[in-house]
């Protein structure tokens, strides 16, 4: 794996956002809208996290997951690639990327102990075989062109809250990680570099914990217009997005014919 984000492949793939928020020719067919789109990638990450609670893996397996999902979709369409299939498969993937492996057996069991989750029940055709597993994490591969890197924002984060004396902080530190977390549920993982998606949750964190970080801010020599522009978009969705409901969900994803 690279040690430095900016040689890496992750570096390397990064794109504008207007780039990702691309739908693919098959998913307009369907009458996919880019709402549906990013609505259907953020249950898919919720999906992923759900998933991930019941084999109890570690917290970047999921971050990796949801980046090779979110990353599968700026190249392939969801009417081709089912989500709810690649979803567990990049779980799957990610546990080994992340050398935390989780058999595929074991995620076939808990795919179906979800399926007794209202959110998650799904039809029987939905019911996935390990063979459906490894033959999607095959087309996953192909997808990702086999490049597996993904630079997180988690250690910038420790390192920056240590930088600015907020590590001992303890609500500080919380609240920055819980927002580090919910940014998966966007694509920002896709477009920045992740010390600058961390320099955002700080920011934001700081504000809400009324901590005055404005001359370490100052002294770090960063481009402000850029975190900023993160918080905002972090905040958007958080304004955007309190009031989704489950029938939402369901109707974007039956333009697909899955049935919820």
């Amino acid at each position: 794996m690279a040690a430095n984000f900016w040689t890496s492949s992750h570096y390397k793939q990064l794109l504008e956002q207007e780039d990702v928020d691309v739908l693919h020719p098959l998913d307009k067919d369907k009458g996919i809208t880019l709402e549906d789109f990013k609505l259907i990638k953020m249950h898919m990450a919720n999906y992923i996290c759900k998933l991930a609670q019941c084999i109890k893996v570690r917290q970047r397996v999921v971050a990796t997951a949801v980046a090779y999902m979110r990353r599968v979709y700026t190249r392939k369409s969801m009417t081709e690639y089912d989500p709810r299939l690649v979803a567990p498969t990049c779980l799957y993937l990610a546990s080994k990327a992340e050398e935390s492996t989780v058999q595929a057996r074991l995620l076939v069991f808990y795919l179906r102990k979800l399926c007794a989750d209202e959110k998650y029940r799904y039809d029987e055709k939905y019911r996935y075989e390990i063979k459906d597993i490894l033959e999607m994490e095959m087309k996953i591969l192909e997808a990702l062109n086999y490049y597996l890197v993904v630079f997180h924002p988690y250690r910038a984060l420790s390192q920056l809250l240590q930088d600015a004396a907020l590590n001992d902080i303890n609500m500080t530190q919380l609240t920055c990680r819980g927002l580090v977390n919910d940014t998966y549920k966007m694509d920002l993982i896709l477009v920045h570099p992740p010390h600058l998606i961390a320099l955002a949750c700080i920011y934001i964190a700081s504000v809400l914990r009324e901590k005055d970080t404005t001359a370490w801010f100052e002294e770090l020599h960063v481009d402000m217009n850029a975190v900023k522009n993160i918080s905002m978009e972090i905040l958007d969705f958080y304004e955007n997005h309190r009031m989704i409901t489950d029938d939402r969900v369901i109707a974007a994803l039956s333009k697909l014919n899955l049935k919820a």
